[in-house]
This record gives structure tokens, sequence and C-alpha cells, in this order.
């Protein structure tokens, strides 16, 4: 089977790549595809005919986009509108990855994919637009929110993850602050990349939550990596107002994954487990002991 993948290079590109790589792929990076560019997009899938798209590319500095809304809408829901165009012209099934701050974060218990989404920013906004361009469009489609997204690879549109930075910032010494009223489940790329590899083989179509089990807040991660690091760092704890982001997040976006559990796939494992393996593979990965 022929595998587009759009953003190879980025912390979950990167491991889809693991995840399908006996399938005939196709990495593509932005180098090698502007994804606002309709002619360019239809020539790559006309070049490549895939049997299936993997879509990880998106506008997702957050605050950013409070200043660029233009820009947000043109990658995370124009863009994406073409893309799913492209894909049924071709036949290919499309996979694209959306996000938990689509909800407005007002009730405390994990968000199903039939509770109502209450986009607060702009990058929130842009992204509920392309999974309603993508619905709208393209019946042979799997949709995927997920939260707190970390990978080897790291970011490259955010220069890392958030594991990195408060690593980086632990060895430099510096204060550290971290936001406690905003809950989530912090997932791990090699997870997620390994239960949409199992999802698409089920040719079950549509919207999908999927993150690993648990919830806690930034400030309780944070805490937890440098637990498990064995490192004795000093972090406090803020609230969102007091940091001052410019775009405003759910202060509980904890996502249910309730229509992968129909399918019974619904064994990702609790977020400490997965943390626990980043930071191992992170060690091998950079030969530390």
């Amino acid at each position: 089977m022929t595998t587009l993948l759009i953003g190879a290079n980025g912390q979950l590109g990167s491991e889809l790549r693991k995840a399908f790589r006996d399938h005939d792929l196709v990495p593509l990076t932005h180098t090698d595809l502007e994804l606002t560019d309709p002619g360019q997009l239809r020539e790559a899938l006309n070049k490549s005919r895939p049997s299936l798209i993997l879509n990880t590319a998106a506008y997702h500095r957050v605050d950013e986009c409070e200043d660029y809304p233009d820009r947000a809408f043109a990658v995370n829901a124009i863009a994406v509108r073409d893309l799913a165009l492209a894909a049924r012209e071709v036949g290919a099934v499309l996979v694209h990855f959306s996000t938990d701050y689509v909800f407005d974060g007002r009730r405390r218990r994990p968000y199903k994919e039939t509770d109502p989404p209450g986009p607060l920013s702009v990058y929130a906004a842009s992204k509920l637009a392309g999974e309603y361009f993508i619905r709208a469009t393209h019946e042979r489609h799997f949709v995927i929110r997920t939260s707190g997204l970390y990978g080897i690879a790291g970011s490259s549109g955010k220069g890392g993850n958030f594991i990195e930075t408060m690593l980086r910032l632990a060895t430099a010494g510096k204060p550290i602050q971290v936001v406690g009223d905003q809950i989530l489940t912090p997932t791990s790329a090699k997870e997620l990349a390994g239960k949409v590899r199992q999802l698409v083989e089920t040719g079950a179509y549509g919207l999908y939550h999927i993150t690993n089990n648990g919830e806690c807040s930034w400030f309780q991660f944070a805490a937890a990596i440098f637990e498990i690091s064995g490192l004795r760092t000093k972090v406090s704890e803020t609230t969102s107002l007091a940091f001052g982001a410019r775009a405003i997040r759910p202060p509980y976006s904890v996502l249910d994954n309730a229509n992968l559990r129909r399918l019974g796939l619904d064994d990702l494992r609790p977020w400490r487990d997965a943390l626990r393996d980043y930071l191992e593979d992170r060690r091998s990965a950079k030969g530390l002991p």
C-alpha cells in the first residue's frame, strides 16, 4: 500500500514513519510540499497515487495564531479542505490530527467525541474548522483528536516539546513556573502512532479521541518529569491568568477514548508509564547513562 505522510519529520510524523514502515511510504516535509498551495498538493497526490494519507502538518504555535489568524485558518482549515478534496479525487483514505483544545473545558469529566466543541482560541477554531471541512468533504476519513503530545523527534515547529523544555530549564538552573489550572492527558507520539496503525486497519471511519489514560495538570506533569528523571528541581505552581499567555486554553481538556473503546482498542497505557518509557528512550537516543 502506498502511504503519503505529510509532516514526516515532526514528532508524530517520525513515529508514524516507524509504525507504517512496511508500507510503500512517501514521506514529505514542508520543504517537499507547501500544503497551502493547491497546485503542489494535487501534483504530489497525482504523482504518488496513495491509498492512504497521513496528515500531521499544522500551524500549532497556539499564541502566535492569535496574531496571525489568516495564516492559522489557511493551514489548519482551508489547506485541510483542499487536501480532503484531493484525497477524494485519488480515492485515498485521509487521516488527520486535531486537538483537545476544540473544547472550552467548562465541564469536569472527560470529553467524548459526541460532546459539543467550544473553541476558545484562534488555533482551536481553525483546527475545528479543518475537522468540519474533512467531515463534510470526504467520507473515508479518520479525524483524530489528541492531547499534550510529545515525541523523541520534538515538535519542529515549536523547537522541542514540553518535556524537553522542562529538562532544559532544569539543566540551566532557572526558576520554573508551570500552570496548575489546566488539566489534560499527556500523550506519547509513539503510542499514538501505533494506535493509528491499528485504527486505520479497521476501516471504521470517523472521529476519534486517542490519548494515554489518566489526567494531570501541566504542573503535575512537570513534577513527574523531574521525579522520574531523578532531578531535584524546584518547580512552582502558577495560574493561567498569572502566566498571561495570549491564547486562552481550556481549563479541562481530558479526552475520553469512547469511539476507540467501542472497537476494543482503548488499551493505551497510563500517562506516567508512557512518560517513563519516553525518558528511557530519550536516554538511549542521546547515549546518556
